[in-house]
């Protein structure tokens, strides 16, 4: 069984257990994190025993946790990721994120699976495979359209396999992070966690005439994603799971960016009653979430709604910030601004920034700021830690912007949100005392009795509202009481310290019954006999890397499969990347777009690019069929004489027998 259908969960991320439990306390319906080895983010690990402590604090309120086991594996390290699932099961994860189908073939405890972002789900064939051979949830491809997501929901079977997409975070360029430039240049694989993030730099870009089309552009830098408008229609095709992006992200960006994709699902959930959210109890914040205050590179909801022109980050990958104001003067060690908005205050340690004249972004850290003057209306004077002279083209009418905010940090530095389970409390009198029973929202049941003589008040009125005041105090616990039913004679007297244990006790049991009740997710059995993949030739795009992987997919039809890159047996110009995302018609350089336009029209072909940065030279070409671009290259010589641990030999052509 997978995620209900009528339920939606709230995915956030977490580079250590302690952002977890944060990201739990901020309205996380799960959380995914890495283990101590094989996570696709190399420094972003954890001890078991950390994991172990987030798990704990997530199944308090039905949350879930997910580890990610999502690199592709050597045959010697099948045994060590063995080891590592059992001791994860062992510590109460509720699944494990895979791409490397060889674990299917080996000895895996019975937990659930899901299909990393890295197995490339497009098509609602490859969909349809992966939960027929036992994913019980799958991450969609960050650029399918919504109709794409409405036609791969039809071909699955939504009690057998939930849909989860990333709707907020940093966005790979290539499709599904299947990028082998990292390998090529550097011997950093990103299959293995250790990407250089070759899309982040800038490059020329020249046309086959040798021209230059564009000059130091990050063309292959995308916007960050950000679905907030689009999760009523994400919903309505058929998505389940809203993952944000973010391992390698801070506390403030975990607890910002859950707090808001919670509030709008909480507001989505109010208008469609017949849906509900995946785990227990009801968030508040002491701060409005806002995405535009964490690290961004300005915005895109990508390919949901179409292709459209303005998804790229080509002028830096680094944060814009928002519009802050407008130099007025610049001193030998100053610079005074006024502010666009009235009201904004600057504070020490806030960051500034601003595009120099060849339009890259400079930045600005504030070492002091104060009034310009006490009659100066919206008008700051600001100290910059760095000398005067490294701020290059910064002038009188220099727009600038705040890409930190200290008032913002201080808050989320502190705690910042409550999560609370509803209860219902009822306090009965027994022949020799009294029993509270507590009811939460699951309903889970606590009862604790006490003996007590029963004692008459002199004052009914207050004794009644004395009863209430203490049983109602649930704020050292996880609960908040919707109700408290006094089954009473009359209203006794009983000592606040009677009243004070009997509550905790029950509470006690209650957190006992919640535990004894919660259910872990059942791991998923693969159809028999075993589903034919979609096709019957694996490349290397296939992420084949141990003879484990190489069974799984012959004993599910393949007849041709090739090695990993990572194997080193493509030494030629293959595709590095394959990407939705076209240099040419965000340049307006597009055939396509061409269409129609007088003049214009049959004078723009498909040409190939080159991209240029340093010694470093990629080739980009263009299917127009799929709209789609292909980044080619070829591996390093530095790279192929770098030794394989394990070699291995797959084959390009039908094998004699199977290996």
């Amino acid at each position: 069984m997978s995620l209900p259908e009528h339920q939606l969960e709230l995915l956030s991320p977490a580079r250590t257990a302690d952002i977890g439990i944060e990201a739990i306390n901020h309205g996380a319906d799960a959380v995914y994190i890495g283990g101590p080895s094989f996570g696709a983010r190399s420094s972003a690990d954890n001890e078991v025993a950390d994991i172990a402590r987030l798990v704990r604090h997530a199944h308090r309120f039905n949350s879930r946790i997910f580890v990610t086991l999502n690199t592709i594996l050597r045959d010697d390290e099948l045994a060590p990721a063995r080891q590592l699932a059992w001791q994860l099961y062992d510590a109460g994860v509720d699944a494990l994120i895979i791409q490397d189908m060889g674990l299917l073939e080996i000895d895996l405890p019975p937990i659930q699976l899901h299909a990393s972002t890295q197995t490339d789900i497009r098509t609602p064939e490859k969909a349809r495979f992966l939960q027929d051979a036992g994913l019980s949830q799958i991450v969609l491809a960050r650029e399918l359209t919504l109709e794409q997501i409405q036609a791969i929901r039809a071909q699955i079977d939504p009690a057998r396999c939930a849909l989860e997409f990333f709707v907020h975070g940093a966005l790979c360029v290539a499709y599904s992070g299947q990028c082998y430039i990292s390998h090529a240049h550097t011997g950093r694989s990103a299959n293995r966690g250790d990407c250089s993030q070759a899309c982040r730099l800038p490059y020329q870009v020249q046309d086959s005439q040798g021209r230059f089309v564009a000059h130091d552009k990050h063309v292959l830098s995308m916007k960050d994603n950000n679905q907030s408008a689009n999760l009523a229609a994400l919903v309505d095709a058929g998505v389940r799971s809203f993952k944000i992006e973010g391992r390698y992200k801070d506390l403030a960006y975990v607890k910002n960016i859950t707090a808001h994709y919670r509030t709008l699902l909480d507001e989505l959930l109010t208008q469609r009653p017949e849906l509900a959210r995946a785990s227990s109890g009801q968030t508040t914040f002491s701060f409005t979430p806002d995405p535009d205050q964490n690290f961004n590179r300005e915005f895109t909801d990508y390919f949901v709604q179409g292709r459209k022109e303005d998804i790229g980050a080509f002028d830096t990958p680094k944060n814009p910030g928002r519009h802050l104001g407008y130099v007025t003067q610049v001193g030998p060690d100053w610079v005074e601004l006024s502010t666009s908005v009235p009201g904004t205050v600057l504070h020490n340690g806030d960051g500034l920034c601003y595009y120099d004249l060849h339009k890259e972004l400079v930045g600005m850290a504030i070492n002091r700021a104060e009034p310009a003057s006490a009659l100066a209306v919206d008008r700051w004077r600001v100290y910059p830690k760095d000398p005067m002279a490294g701020f290059k083209d910064l002038r009188k009418g220099t727009e600038l912007n705040r890409n930190r905010d200290m008032d913002w940090v201080r808050t989320l530095e502190k705690k910042s949100s409550d999560r609370r389970i509803g209860l219902w409390a009822q306090l009965s009198e027994t022949p020799t005392g009294f029993s509270l029973l507590l009811t939460d929202e699951d309903g889970n049941v606590g009862c604790a009795d006490v003996l007590q003589p029963h004692q008459s008040a002199t004052d009914a009125t207050k004794a009644e509202a004395s009863l209430r005041e203490q049983l109602g105090r649930f704020g050292a616990t996880v609960f908040a009481v919707h109700d408290i039913a006094l089954q009473l004679s009359q209203p006794w007297f009983v000592p606040a310290s009677v009243l004070n244990a009997l509550r905790r006790d029950a509470v006690a049991d209650l957190e006992a019954s919640r535990a004894r009740n919660f259910a872990r997710l059942p791991r998923a059995t693969p159809v028999e006999p075993p589903a034919l993949y979609p096709e019957d030739t694996l490349s290397f795009l296939g992420n084949v890397f141990n003879h484990k992987a190489h069974d799984f997919y012959v004993r599910h039809g393949v007849k041709v499969i090739a090695a990993a890159y990572e194997a080193h047996e493509e030494e030629g110009e293959v595709s590095l990347m394959i990407t939705k995302h076209c240099v040419r018609f965000s340049m307006s350089l597009c055939p396509k777009q061409a269409k129609g336009v007088t003049g214009v029209q049959g004078t723009i072909k498909a040409e190939p690019l080159m991209l240029i940065n340093g010694k470093e030279k990629l080739t980009l070409r263009f299917d127009c069929k799929p709209c789609e671009m292909h980044v080619v290259g070829k591996i390093k010589r530095q790279v192929l004489n770098q030794a394989n641990e394990i070699p291995l030999t797959f084959y390009k052509a039908r094998p004699h027998k199977a290996h």
